[in-house]
């Protein structure tokens, strides 16, 4: 006996099947009014190139950022980044060193020496970042 299903599923636009609780509601902007502008072919040329430094592809946000503060502040982002890893592999050298003397009952030299390296490593990465910081 061959079963067959009684409600047949055709796809269309009246009858594509969706799920009203998993579709993506995009918010309404809560920007209401709208500024246009015209400039020149350089003008346009300029902006973008400003644009581009400041690694913005967004226009509309770009301008809003320079006609409400006058600047776009790049920040570079790459110490702080070397400073994440540095902390990720203390903490996974203190883990191990945590694991092994729970296991052992004892804790070597050469894992505290390691530990106290790494822990001077995230000091000095610290101290450059805040240097910097500081002369913002």
């Amino acid at each position: 006996m061959a079963v067959t299903n009684p409600r047949p599923m055709t796809i269309g636009p009246e009858t594509q099947p969706y799920n009203n609780e998993r579709r993506m509601h995009i918010p309404k902007r809560n920007r209401g009014i709208m500024i246009n502008i015209r400039v020149t072919e350089q003008e346009s040329a300029l902006i973008a190139e400003k644009m581009a430094a400041a690694s913005i592809s967004n226009r509309e946000a770009y301008l809003r950022k320079m006609a409400l503060d006058g600047y776009v502040i790049k920040l570079d982002f790459s110490d702080v980044r070397e400073l994440v890893r540095l902390l990720r592999n203390a903490t996974n050298n203190l883990n191990q060193v945590a694991k092994r003397a729970n296991e052992t009952h004892s804790i070597y030299e050469s894992d505290i020496a390691d530990l106290q390296d790494n822990y001077e490593k995230l000091w000095q990465q610290a101290e450059g970042i805040m240097k910097k910081l500081v002369k913002l």
